[in-house]
């Protein structure tokens, strides 16, 4: 509890002080203390089987490693090194720096990513690394550097970027390619890096920031969730990843990188530069430590300290002073002769009438699978806890839990009556995170009971979204969805936020990151607004009469208490000063409308980008919902070549012309692991085959070995238990 006070009280600061705000949690020692003892006593276990393998895995198998001492396996290596197989066995190629820097200004932020990599091996060597980034993330520009060299990247269909890549890397030409996976989640290979050189990798990408009740917020993934991969295995493999493709997830192999628990060496340094046009209340970081400073306007934002390990999402927020927050915000950018805009506009505070609400029947989903073990879980659980409690007299509610199986805690939604709220308050606090993530029964009973005329059915989902089969999954909300309203509730230090996103869009509600404990009360109390008040529906843009728009989304959302209308559009011609656009909807007050003069648009680089990342995104959804492939991807890759974009159907690269790797030379090739998200348990994962990260060839091979020590002690005659004691 002094723990919580103390977070409290560190975030009133963080908000107060406008020149050098930090927000920032304290860790919970004792929970700290309480995580460390179980891991221990896991290890102690393990450690036990480890003695028995030893004692029988070399005597039968008659392998050994050959690796010399200063070596290190996959397990053992550092996130963010490449990681390479070298002759000799692994070895790391010493990371240097990974740095992030964002130019922040109205509404569009601009970030390069760069990661620095030193191979200290001997042999020339290929890394394959799996990053994420933001699911809206743009990404149009690649360098790579060597020395003093710089080589741009440019786009090509994806296809023909990987032969390109792949003829380089044969000729021994040093070369790297950036392919999408997700939207949020891109591979990188760079190719012919020598003994003892040095390659930097820039990556660069496009975002529009995400604003609520006035906060403006800008969310950087730095690690990501192992993902469930669902479906029976594929005998072929398309990447080097843990797991092996499925039915279900066909690019499971490529999604699926190692991670480690712990690094030494995998930090982060991070700078922003933000121009906000008008004097901010504060400037904050959820989860991370922050310097600020102030010019006029304009705020340099940096992290406090040099050793920030890249285990948790970083997220800066600020917020404009009262009667500062922009109404209404219109950017443009012109290329090729044709007009882009960005248009932002917020409707009124408050656009319900007097009434008496309407009864709800709310559906809680809450995720118990492995990935949700610790830290993530205990958000989860506390998050529902909160929702329950603001059921009211007339709710009916259920609770319904999923892992490897779903189960609900009432047969049919119950009345929200105290008797059965401190029920559903005890079973929420006895869950437990083990299993799957086997998240479809769970949306399909959800979504799929009849919903009663007298009441407004809304479910909330509360996960991590670590899941492969994201495309099923919105495919199925959009078909059992009818009259119900569904909301997401990210959980945990690296959520997929595409998931997320998609989802609650799918839906027609909204998404909320909760990632610290110390937030649970503030997210959940806005999303509790979000459910009460009734949405801005039936939303309209009507552009001047002169200009024809090609806009996304085409069909604007259902807005909830505090979001903004957000539109990217390619207009036919440039508007006069004195056009205007005309956004028009209706809630329970009656219509609504506002106008915003075109004459205000500034100009602003990136925008003709975002338009062209939108109208992907939106034609990747239409092929989701039936429309010819071989038609999709002709347009995607005319959208993406014309913008320089990277897409599932085109890809960067960037090609040194002088050979540097002798013919002679052999070039060896190894994935890059990731670091495990902050507060989640190896162990909690990789302990159920369900969740595990699809090592099946360890398992086999760990549980051949088991079994042959098993019968070992029987001949024995021995107990484990008795002669190796662990403390439960």
């Amino acid at each position: 509890m002094e723990n919580r006070q103390n977070a409290r009280r560190d975030t009133g600061r963080a908000r107060d002080d406008g020149k050098n705000a930090c927000w920032h949690p304290r860790v919970d020692a004792e929970a700290a203390a309480r995580m460390a003892g179980i891991l221990r006593r896991q290890a102690s276990r393990q450690w036990f089987a480890v003695f028995c393998l030893i004692l029988i895995g070399g005597p039968v198998f008659g392998q050994s490693t050959g690796l010399p001492e200063e070596d290190l396996t996959p397990v053992q290596m550092k996130t963010g090194s490449l990681l390479f197989r070298m002759a000799t066995g692994y070895v790391v190629a010493t990371r240097m720096n990974t740095d992030i820097d964002a130019t922040i200004s109205g509404l569009v932020a601009r970030v390069r990513v760069r990661q620095e990599f030193r191979n200290s091996g001997p042999d020339w060597v290929e890394g394959v690394y799996v990053f994420p980034l933001p699911d809206s993330a743009a990404v149009d520009h690649l360098r790579m550097r060597i020395g003093d060299r710089v080589i741009e990247g440019e786009i090509r269909e994806r296809e023909k970027a990987k032969e390109a890549y792949e003829a380089a890397k044969s000729a021994g030409k040093k070369a790297s390619l950036v392919e999408q996976e997700r939207a949020n989640l891109f591979t990188t290979s760079v190719a012919n890096i020598g003994p003892g050189e040095t390659v930097s990798i820039e990556v660069e990408y496009l975002e529009t920031l995400l604003i609520d009740e006035g906060t403006f917020s800008l969310r950087f993934p730095l690690t990501l969730t192992p993902r469930y991969i669902p479906g029976s295995p594929l005998p072929d493999r398309k990447g080097s990843g843990w797991s092996a493709d499925s039915t279900s997830v066909p690019d499971a192999s490529r999604i699926t990188p190692p991670v480690v628990t712990a690094s030494n060496d995998h930090k982060v340094t991070f700078h922003a530069t933000l121009t906000a046009g008008v004097p901010l209340q504060f400037v904050a970081s959820r989860y991370h430590p922050i310097n600020v400073s102030q010019e006029n306007n304009r705020y340099t934002v940096d992290l406090s300290g040099p050793d920030v390990p890249m285990d948790h999402d970083l997220e800066i927020t600020w917020r404009p002073v009262p009667d500062s927050t922009p109404r209404a915000m219109l950017f443009t950018e012109t290329i090729a002769g044709e007009p882009h805009v960005l248009m932002m506009m917020l409707p009124p505070d408050d656009l319900s009438i007097p009434q008496e609400p309407m009864p709800r029947e709310l559906v809680f989903v809450i995720d118990t699978s492995g990935s949700m073990h610790g830290t993530s879980l205990d958000q989860a659980k506390r998050a529902l806890i909160m929702a329950l409690e603001g059921l009211r007299a007339g709710d009916r509610f259920n609770v319904i839990q999923f892992n490897s199986v779903t189960s609900a805690l009432f047969d049919t939604d119950a009345a929200a009556t105290a008797a059965n709220v401190a029920i559903a308050k005890r079973y929420v606090a006895g869950l437990e995170a083990n299993g799957g993530t086997e998240m479809r029964p769970a949306l399909r009973q959800a979504l799929s009971a009849p919903i009663a005329e007298s009441h407004l059915r809304q479910v909330i989902f509360i996960t991590d979204g670590s899941v492969g089969n994201e495309d099923e999954l919105f495919a199925l909300i959009e078909k059992e969805l009818g009259g119900a309203r569904l909301f997401t509730v990210g959980i945990g230090s690296a959520p997929n936020s595409l998931f997320m996103r998609k989802a609650a869009e799918a839906g027609r509600g909204t998404f909320t990151f909760i990632s610290a404990l110390h937030e649970v009360g503030e997210k959940m109390g806005r999303l509790f607004r979000k459910l009460e008040q009734p949405q801005l529906t039936d939303i309209v843009i009507e552009w001047p009469g002169s200009v024809v728009a090609e806009m996304y989304p085409a069909t604007v959302p259902d807005l909830y208490a505090g979001e903004p209308v957000f539109v990217r559009a390619r207009l036919s011609n440039e508007a006069h000063d004195s056009d205007l656009v005309t956004v028009r909807g209706n809630s329970t007050a009656g219509g609504w409308d506002a106008e915003l003069p075109v004459e205000i648009g500034e100009p602003s680089p990136g925008i003709a980008a975002l338009w062209a990342r939108a109208k992907i995104g939106d034609l990747m959804d239409s092929e989701r919902r039936g429309a010819d492939q071989e038609t999709v991807r002709k347009a995607v890759i005319d959208t993406a070549l014309t913008h320089h974009l990277v897409s599932k159907y085109t890809s960067l690269i960037a090609v040194d012309k002088t050979p540097s790797r002798p013919q002679t030379a052999k070039l060896n090739s190894e994935q890059v692991p990731n670091l495990m998200p902050y507060g989640q348990s190896v162990e909690a994962i990789f302990g159920f085959p369900a969740t595990a990260l699809g090592i099946g060839a360890y398992l086999a091979n760990g549980m051949a070995l088991i079994v042959l020590a098993m019968l070992l002690l029987a001949v024995l005659g021995r107990s484990p238990r008795r002669d190796f004691p662990v403390r439960s």
